[in-house]
């Protein structure tokens, strides 16, 4: 039995343990175990949006179970103390771990540079709960600056400082700037009063990106009313104040710490080599140069390509690109085959200022694309949706879409508001009954056409177009258009057959196909039906009379709008729909979205359904589920 060890839930763990579990799915000799102090997975780069009351809470945290759920791999939770790696055991205060393979993927901290006060006076920003405390700082401070007499106090509390202005300080302060704008107005306090800054020891604020960028994010930071601090040295930090230069002490209550990281806790006292702040020293393949199958994922790597002078970046594309690689090398160890050395081929950076815009730099490595405002927050959520579809599939990235598109506050999105308008299902109710009453009524009346005139009668199809003269044609196109469903009955009191009912128009292409379609099933040589025919049109009169049924009653509503659709989509195709089709299809749409969870039987079945299916294994393994 072998055994492989994830120490770490972030990233570069996750990825790679998921791999792994694919990769060795048939090996029944296989033992992979993920061992983390907390039960989920946190998304750190969308903290900001949890402090800034953007996204709910929760929406940043993916339990680790649920990620694995249907693989091979034993999550475990527990805080190692100490990796004895002559004896290939990590240690904690409950347990010993025996290990064959470890990967260590323990992640950062942040560190202070050693500048006194820095971490006894400031927030730090780089887990779960740090988002949640400072978002409970942010509001506090607006809670008791609506009360607070004294000017200077008062100004403190409404002084916020974030120290660094990398990518983290940067998204940080856009989106506090939007979410000052609500406050402000549930509080009664005076936008002016609120103070914003970003302060760093660099010349220039994101300093990765090409400067075109930086003056389009500082642009846009100024527009937020946030006061950009560059090339000031932090020289100490007081309980409420932050000296930002020799001359420049800012009296404020909340100052954030997003300056700089460091090797966890854990991999400082570890006995391995180390370089640029705590980072293990690997060789190509990823693999501690000093400990035989210990790897390194994710910002523990210290790895400088060849013919690059800086070590592979602290980013998650890092460890994404690095995950799948030390998966394969360690299946490669298990199998004696050869391994892979780490080429890494980035993809670029991006960040976002605020909710609806940003700035990115991004392609191929020998060609990089500047995308700014509503283009950069777009590439911005299809990767992060790239990422969230292979760690929790499908699950996660509806409620992605949910918080990022569509249940968001105050048009907190770069797609504005438009998705996010929601009235209650109950005013769509009249509409969803009347819609299925119209299917009851058509598919009663065609089935009482089929009781009185039997299976020689069939006018949900044409007659073969190739056996008719124009003018049969015509007069026999517009008969069957007054069979179709819709108000057809009150359009034929109006002039003749011809001029009562007009026919919705059908591309050539779409025509030819589906003449081609019914040529194929329902036609025979000769021009007559097939027997098909016969039951295909008695299965749509059926279908009108189910489907109408299910919408009355509100089940299965979306499944049942969507049907609908489709059969108005396929009589249009054989230009049999009249006008009136429009209206049956656009009611239709309007009800998709849930009309049946209010008076309809989806408020019942729907929920106890959802509880069943989540039960199945195939579906919790792909996530094919919302919460």
């Amino acid at each position: 039995m072998k055994r492989i060890v994830i120490l770490g839930g972030g990233y570069g763990g996750v990825l790679t343990a998921k791999k792994l579990a694919k990769k060795l799915k048939n090996n029944k000799d296989i033992e992979i175990k993920l061992i983390d102090r907390n039960p989920y997975h946190t998304l750190l780069t969308e903290l900001h949006e949890v402090s800034a009351n953007r996204a709910p809470e929760d929406s940043i945290k993916i339990d680790l179970k649920k990620i694995f759920a249907g693989l091979k791999v034993d999550v475990v939770l527990d805080e190692i103390s100490n990796i004895d790696f002559q004896g290939k055991k990590l240690q904690s205060e409950k347990a010993v771990y025996e290990y064959d393979y470890l990967v260590i993927g323990t992640g950062s901290k942040p560190t202070f540079f050693g500048i006194p006060g820095a971490e006894e006076n400031t927030f730090s920003f780089w887990s779960y709960d740090d988002a949640v405390a400072l978002k409970r700082q942010i509001r506090d401070m607006f809670t008791q600056a609506a009360k607070e007499k004294n000017p200077e106090v008062r100004r403190s509390m409404l002084t916020f400082v974030i120290v660094g202005a990398g990518f983290t300080g940067v998204e940080l302060v856009g989106e506090m700037a939007e979410y000052r704008e609500e406050l402000c107005k549930e509080f009664f306090i005076d936008p002016k009063d609120v103070r914003l800054i970003v302060a760093d020891m660099a010349p220039k604020i994101l300093p990765i990106l090409p400067d075109k960028l930086i003056r389009k994010a500082e642009a846009h930071l100024r527009k937020l009313n946030v006061e950009i601090v560059t090339g000031a040295k932090i020289t100490e930090v007081g309980k409420g104040s932050v000296a930002l230069g020799e001359k420049n002490v800012v009296a404020s209550n909340t100052i954030v710490w997003t300056a700089g990281v460091e090797g966890s806790e854990l991999v400082g006292k570890l006995d391995v080599q180390q370089q640029g702040r705590k980072r293990i020293v690997t060789n190509e393949h990823l693999e501690s140069v000093d400990h035989k199958n210990v790897y390194v994922v994710g910002d523990n790597i210290f790895y400088i390509v060849e013919g690059e002078q800086r070590p592979v970046p602290q980013m998650v594309e890092n460890a994404e690109l690095a995950a799948p690689l030390i998966a394969g090398n360690i299946v490669a160890d298990i199998n004696g085959t050869a391994k892979k050395a780490y080429k890494p081929a980035f993809h670029g950076t991006m960040v976002s200022i605020g909710s609806r815009y940003g700035v990115a730099n991004v392609g191929l490595p020998n060609k990089m694309f500047m995308l700014t405002g509503f283009m950069a927050m777009f590439a911005k959520h299809m990767i992060n949706i790239y990422y969230l579809s292979g760690v929790a599939g499908f699950n996660k990235v509806w409620t992605y879409m949910m918080h990022e598109f569509f249940h968001v506050e105050n048009r907190r999105s770069f797609v504005g508001g438009y998705f996010s308008k929601r009235s209650p299902n109950f005013w769509i109710v009249p509409l969803r009954m009347l819609l299925g009453g119209m299917w009851l009524y058509e598919g009663i009346d065609k089935l009482r056409k089929i009781i009185d005139q039997g299976w020689s009668k069939i006018f949900l199809i044409p007659a073969a177009p190739y056996l008719k003269d124009a003018t049969s044609a015509a007069s026999e196109a517009v008969s069957n258009v007054k069979e179709t469903v819709d108000a057809q009955s009150a359009a034929s009191a109006v002039g003749t057959a011809k001029e009562a009912v007009s026919a919705l128009p059908v591309p050539k292409f779409i025509y030819n196909i589906s003449n081609w379609f019914m040529d194929l099933l329902f036609y025979q040589p000769d021009g007559n039906y097939t027997f098909l025919a016969k039951w295909f049109q008695l299965g749509m009169v059926c279908a009108e009379i189910i489907f109408g049924i299910m919408l009355i009653v509100g089940l299965f509503t979306a499944l049942s709008s969507i049907a609908t659709i489709g059969m108005a989509v396929m009589i249009w195709t054989t230009k049999m729909a009249a006008t009136e089709m429009l209206w049956y299809v656009a009611a239709a749409i309007a009800c998709i979205g849930g009309s049946g969870s209010v008076f309809g039987l989806d408020y019942y079945v729907l929920p106890w359904l959802k509880k069943q299916w989540k039960k199945i294994p195939l579906v919790r393994r792909w996530y094919l589920y919302t919460d």
